[in-house]
């Protein structure tokens, strides 16, 4: 009888879990299993660049690709999660409650922005945690030239100093010039509860960070947090009073919820503990990848982070494996011991931390182009790979 594999999620982790045991079950000449992958949308989200302007535009179409690799996907979104009689309820397209029926459950939901309850954040902040929030701010932006001129027109302020409110605020003047002009006097703050500039980042990257904050002209509020938000600006835990018209929320994102549903260990993000398989512990028809996993990178106490870098491995590893575990052949242990990523600091230019490259050269929208376009055909690249090689080489 054949046996059905459901992926939650097309990210990064559940569209790489399904390629990759595609691939597998390929090499075994295995076709009597069902693979398929259940979301919203059929797309790409490319969400760590959600902050640039355009970003309706960063979202690849994921469908013909899995139509090309013998994957089923179904439009909706999951709500419940039933383990122990292995059923999915979700909404399908028409808004209607559907049932879908497991042998293996991959759950790959991803993360959300974690709001916190802070007065004034849900009804008067931005974020830029999905497309749709990130056009939502966009539009705002553009709307500011309608407004007299003002200080608090021409200030922005970033709850939150970690990587997304880094790249957030250090690309806000170029975006806020483009609307405004040139002449605007513009005042972009962000506002973090740590002591120094990028003090949780290591001294290599936070003295490139305090450079290109100099350079772009954002400010930082150290030792402090914003407690109200209002139409007319933000209150601080130090009792300090800031105008602005847009206040962006980076302040960090917790896993899915749907990992509430599943009976485990979780962190205190909301991951479930897996084993160096990505199965979930403790129960044997269920794997987590991306960042609702909290899984090992290496031997030494490291884990996974909640990055796309991290959830395209964890998505190849959680495919093989469990196709693997199907097929009974021998599992590949998830390891990542090297993370390197690219910081992009704005007009600045960009930061590899790990190699500590500097691009400086490259930046503008000349740059934004070009990683657009890197993007592109980066994502066309892999699919031709895919298909060329009969998928052997995901892993």
């Amino acid at each position: 009888m054949k046996q059905h594999i459901l992926v939650i999620g097309a990210g990064f982790g559940g569209m790489w879990t399904a390629l990759s045991a595609t691939r597998l079950f390929d090499i075994h000449g295995h076709d009597d299993v069902e693979v398929t992958v259940l979301a919203p949308q059929a797309e790409l989200r490319v969400r760590p660049r959600f902050y640039e302007p355009n970003a309706h535009q960063l979202a690849a179409p994921i469908g013909e690709l899995f139509d090309a690799v013998g994957v089923k996907f179904i439009k909706g979104a999951a709500e419940t999660i039933d383990v122990a009689q292995k059923r999915v309820g979700y909404i399908d397209a028409a808004g209607e409650k559907q049932v879908a029926i497991y042998d293996k459950l991959v759950l790959a939901t991803g993360s959300r922005l974690a709001v916190p309850g802070t007065p004034g954040v849900a009804e008067h902040a931005f974020d830029v945690d999905q497309i749709e929030q990130a056009v939502r701010l966009e539009n705002h932006l553009k709307s500011l030239v309608n407004q007299p001129e003002s200080q608090a027109r021409n200030t922005v302020v970033v709850a939150g100093g970690g990587f997304t409110g880094i790249e957030t605020a250090t690309e806000m003047p170029t975006r806020l010039r483009a609307i405004l002009g040139d002449r605007a006097d513009i005042n972009v703050i962000i506002v973090d509860r740590g002591n120094k500039v990028g003090g949780s980042m290591g001294p290599q990257i936070a003295e490139k960070i305090v450079e290109a904050s100099v350079a772009t002209g954002v400010k930082w509020h150290l030792n402090a947090s914003v407690v109200a938000v209002d139409e007319q600006g933000v209150t601080l835990s130090d009792g300090q009073r800031i105008d602005t018209k847009t206040v962006v929320w980076t302040t960090g994102v917790r896993a899915s919820s749907l990992t509430e549903q599943i009976p485990a260990e979780r962190d205190h993000l909301g991951r479930l503990h897996v084993d160096a398989h990505l199965k979930v512990i403790g129960l044997d028809d269920v794997y987590a990848t991306g960042d609702v996993a909290y899984a090992a990178s290496d031997d030494i106490g490291n884990h996974a982070l909640m990055t796309c870098q991290h959830a395209i491995m964890l998505g190849r590893h959680a495919g093989n494996n469990v196709a693997a575990q199907i097929l009974g052949v021998e599992p590949t242990p998830y390891r990542q011991p090297k993370y390197v990523t690219c910081l992009d600091l704005g007009a600045w230019g960009r930061f590899i931390p790990r190699a500590g490259i500097v691009r400086s050269s490259c930046s503008g929208r000349r740059a934004r182009n070009s990683r657009r376009k890197s993007t592109r055909c980066g994502f066309t690249r892999r699919w031709l790979i895919v298909q060329w090689l009969g998928r052997q080489r995901i892993l």
